[in-house]
């Protein structure tokens, strides 16, 4: 499967390898609402009523509205977020959306895409 557009074009949903997915945030895009509503729903898409861990690159968001935030908190086809950054900003985005809103699955921020794999591609975390 090609990747899909988020619509509005602010960024790209991928299955890779069928063992993860891929949510790629453009270079310093501002997600608003509706941003975050179209990425959810191609998460889904991708999903195909299967779970998967999904790693987020957002290393060049620039910013994400509180509406949008609320949106990440609903249950999607993800089982697991890795949030991939690269700068303080990145991590206080990260932060800030995880001492404000209860993730749907576990959730974790990294600097590092080796790091994040690993706990991605580990035994799948169980749901409470």
């Amino acid at each position: 499967m090609e990747p899909i557009t988020v619509k509005g074009g602010k960024g790209t949903v991928d299955l890779k390898d069928g063992r993860y997915i891929h949510l790629v945030w453009n270079r310093s895009v501002r997600i608003e609402v509706d941003d975050a509503l179209s990425a959810m729903e191609a998460v889904n898409v991708v999903g195909d009523g299967s779970e998967f861990p999904m790693l987020v690159d957002m290393a060049t968001t620039e910013s994400v509205s509180r509406q949008a935030r609320a949106v990440f908190s609903i249950p999607c086809a993800a089982s697991r977020i890795a949030l991939l950054g690269s700068s303080p900003v990145d991590r206080v985005l990260a932060n800030f959306f995880l001492s404000l809103h209860v993730p749907p699955c576990p959730t974790r921020f990294f600097t590092s895409r080796g790091d994040a794999m690993a706990w991605l591609l580990e035994e799948p975390a169980k749901r409470l």
